[in-house]
């Protein structure tokens, strides 16, 4: 069983898109959203859909994802299950998970991700893509926006994502790599670039860089500020 953890916050643009990209998979899976308090209409389409089961949790990535493995175990979420985090405005290919059900069976595998493009055709979020990929391959630890997979037991024994603000998924990704060597799977999930293009393109690249230098070399944390919540 896949099952597809999707945290979200005021996500009405994006969402949709997200939800098919689901939808049109193979099965068998389950599709958890957590909201973190939207205040625009994506309650309004989380409820339209009796195949979305979803809940409330506080705002914040590690805290909405946490909250969606617990519901997700109290659903009988076996230990070797699929735990599937996808952010709200990220699109699965279509085949992925007839790729992750293959490899359910194989125990060598514990946890992986996708790789990444943003959507459009600038090619400022091409190369921001390709450094994302590059990066992956060479460090092994998967961002929150490649679609991060891992199995259930696997999971709850690391103790799931850490509760700090930002960064949740590069620690995760850290303390993954002493348990298991996460796959990146040779297939690409879409992310809406919308949030970059309002952002400001060439500056959305410099906190790439920035965030891809703090991992590799360590420097100090960022505060909360520069991780801008754009809608």
């Amino acid at each position: 069983m896949i099952w597809v953890i999707i945290p979200t916050y005021n996500e009405e643009k994006a969402l949709p898109h997200t939800i098919r990209s689901v939808f049109s998979q193979s099965t068998p899976y389950r599709v958890i959203i957590v909201d973190g308090g939207s205040t625009d209409h994506t309650l309004e389409i989380l409820r339209q859909d009796s195949q979305i089961s979803w809940c409330m949790a506080p705002k914040g990535r590690a805290s909405q994802m946490n909250a969606g493995a617990r519901f997700a175990i109290k659903q009988q979420a076996a230990a070797d299950d699929w735990l599937l985090f996808l952010h709200a405005d990220t699109q699965l290919p279509p085949d992925a998970f007839q790729h992750l059900h293959h490899l359910a069976s194989d125990s060598s595998y514990q946890a992986g991700g996708f790789r990444h493009r943003f959507s459009g055709e600038d090619w400022r979020l091409r190369m921001i893509s390709r450094l994302d990929n590059l990066r992956c391959t060479h460090s092994h630890i998967v961002y929150g926006d490649q679609a991060l997979f891992v199995r259930q037991g696997l999971f709850t024994q690391l103790g799931g994502f850490p509760t700090q603000a930002v960064l949740e998924d590069v620690v995760f990704g850290q303390t993954l790599l002493t348990q298991t060597t996460p796959r990146l799977l040779p297939l690409t999930v879409i992310t809406d670039s919308r949030k970059f293009v309002k952002m400001g393109i060439w500056r959305s690249l410099i906190r790439v860089l920035m965030i891809i230098l703090h991992v590799e070399f360590g420097l100090p944390t960022f505060s909360a500020a520069f991780f801008q919540d754009v809608r």
